[in-house]
């Protein structure tokens, strides 16, 4: 079995008494890779797998799950996890400011507010993005047609005796 697909099973195997624990250990993971990625912004997170597993003392089916979770955060083209195994060599082109909108929308706080942040992108820069991320959540419904107004299906009839008639 690939470690992707070990991934998934773990994710949608949780029970209510594992979940809790679960997600301790995969936020845990997440903040440990994430410290070192944004305090080493300049350099690409690169090597084998495996390799990068022992780096980060990480669990590999977790570590395969973070792999998942920053694909769209990426400058270069996304990875076929189901490929990956601990020979795979990686190197995680990161684009930050996509990394930190993505976690804005996964509702990540514990990693949208790491203190190295601080470093990567400005205050102003990551307000800007927070605030695009909240226009991007915004819903624009469409006005309903009053009673006297034309019928939007295009039949000429007043709405109330054409598609908003009441059917009992």
């Amino acid at each position: 079995m690939s470690l992707f697909n070990e991934w998934n099973d773990m994710l949608n195997g949780q029970t209510k008494q594992s979940v809790d624990a679960f997600w301790e250990e995969y936020s845990a993971t997440e903040t440990k890779i994430y410290q070192h990625i944004l305090s080493h912004k300049d350099e690409h997170l690169k090597g084998k797998v495996g390799d990068l597993v022992e780096f980060f003392n990480v669990n590999k089916v977790i570590f395969v799950g973070f792999l998942d979770g920053i694909q769209t955060s990426l400058k270069t083209e996304p990875m076929d996890l189901k490929k990956v195994t601990l020979d795979t060599e990686i190197d995680l082109d990161v684009d930050f400011e996509k990394l930190y909108f993505n976690m804005h929308k996964a509702t990540a706080d514990y990693l949208y507010n790491l203190k190295e942040w601080d470093e990567v992108l400005p205050a102003e820069r990551r307000q800007e993005i927070y605030d695009e991320y909240r226009r991007s959540r915004t819903r624009h419904v469409e006005k309903k047609p009053g009673r006297n107004d034309p019928c939007p299906c295009g039949s000429g009839k007043k709405y109330k005796n054409c598609c908003g008639r009441r059917t009992a």
